[in-house]
């Protein structure tokens, strides 16, 4: 489902320094699989995530979804793919703290042009399966971290994605938030959702829905 064929992925931050996250990356996921990219800081696994996110391109090399060469995309069909195949799960969450756990979710629907019907729809189902609903009409910068968390979830899943991308996705959370989020993660697994995990957090290695660990290491994958 998911390939990267000699990836190399390069940064200039400034005339005299280029920066190499990726070291000519093969890699090869299935559709279903629940993968976990282990590494420190700076490996290359958020790096990996932006590229079968369309968020960026690479350097060199061909990143291939569904035989579909992401890489090549224009900047409006990269939009496209985005909101049809992914949910991203950002650290940071990346919700607007002003406006209702109700709002953020809906937001990744306002290109579909769905009636309210079919929104609501979709809003009711992900807000029941992730038990954020009671917290529909609160701003979201009131809400605890693992609360937001939940709307992070729920938006990344409401306009069921095929693939889900999680980039540390635990580094706010407490230990029993973050189990609570691997058992979200093992829920997602059984829809068959392919699921991509970068983290360093030692909660995700030897977890048993896990397919494979792939240990990244400045920018090279060590096995």
């Amino acid at each position: 489902m998911i390939e990267f064929n000699g990836v190399i992925k390069s940064y200039a931050p400034n005339k005299t320094t280029v920066v190499h996250a990726l070291n000519g990356i093969d890699l090869s996921i299935k559709e279903g699989e629940v993968v976990v990219l282990r590494g420190a800081s700076g490996s290359g696994k958020s790096s990996i995530l932006s590229l079968i996110a369309a968020l960026s391109k690479p350097t060199s090399g061909e990143v291939i979804v569904d035989t579909k060469k992401i890489s090549k995309l224009s900047d409006n069909f990269a939009s496209i793919y985005r909101r049809d195949n992914i949910g991203f799960i950002f650290q940071k969450y990346n919700l607007i703290p002003n406006l209702s756990v109700r709002d953020n979710i809906l937001l990744p629907l306002v290109p579909l042009n769905l009636n309210a019907k079919e929104a609501q729809a979709k809003l009711q189902s992900v807000m029941e399966m992730f038990e954020i609903g009671h917290k529909a009409d609160t701003i979201v910068k009131n809400l605890s971290g693992g609360e937001q968390q939940r709307v992070a979830i729920a938006r990344a899943n409401v306009n069921n994605p095929k693939i889900i991308l999680a980039d540390e996705p635990t580094a706010n959370l407490d230990e029993k938030l973050s189990l609570g989020f691997i058992e979200i993660l093992k829920e997602l697994k059984s829809l068959k959702k392919t699921i991509v995990i970068a983290t360093h957090d030692p909660l995700f290695f030897g977890l048993d829905f896990v397919d494979r660990e792939i240990e990244i290491h400045n920018g090279s994958i060590v096995r």
